[in-house]
Formats: structure tokens, sequence, C-alpha cells
């Protein structure tokens, strides 16, 4: 969700070994991207699989903006608007707290 700001170019020394241009500066182009601030609405840990990774644990923020929770519904206006109330519920609660740590 960003634009393209521009593409100047930048002086860095390569540190390949073996490359013919090993501790030599080289001229190379780069790509600037301007995006808007962005919060985190929560986290989602992975396990290694013998499969490969898989999901583990998902965890959301106890206190999620309106703005956040809007993009969750198709009908905002028509729904009930309860999208991760319970994970709040989980926070507030002690056994909660001890469920999501674990």
């Amino acid at each position: 969700m960003g634009h393209k700001a521009g593409m100047p170019h930048i002086l860095r020394e390569v540190d390949m070994v073996g490359s013919r241009s090993h501790k030599n500066e080289v001229v190379e182009a780069v790509t600037i991207f301007e995006t808007p601030p962005m919060v985190a609405g929560g986290v989602v840990g992975y396990i290694e699989t013998p499969r490969g990774m898989r999901t583990f644990k998902p965890v959301f923020s106890q206190h999620i903006s309106v703005e956040c929770k809007r993009r969750f519904y198709n009908n905002w206006y028509r729904s009930k608007k309860k999208s991760h109330t319970r994970t709040a519920q989980k926070l507030a609660d002690e056994d909660g707290k001890k469920r999501i740590e674990a």
C-alpha cells in the first residue's frame, strides 16, 4: 500500500569473496517506496514441522482500533461489531493470560 517515490543511486563496497568486484566500489540503483504509517494488530507464530512451516498461534493486540476492525467485515454498518472481543476477554482473565503465554 505504498507508491514509488524515486530511484536514486548509491555507492557501495562489494563484499563477495571470489567476485571480480570484491573490495571495489560499485554504483547501483535503488528504489524508494513511501508508505503510510502502519500499526501491528497482531502477530502469527510459526513452528517447523517435517512437512514445512505451519502456523502455531496467532496473538492479537488487546485494543484494536475501529479502523482495523472494519477491515474484517464486508458490511460494517449491518454487523454486530464483535470482532476480537474474545481476545480482550482472554487478556482480562488470569487463566486466559496463562493460556496465551503457554
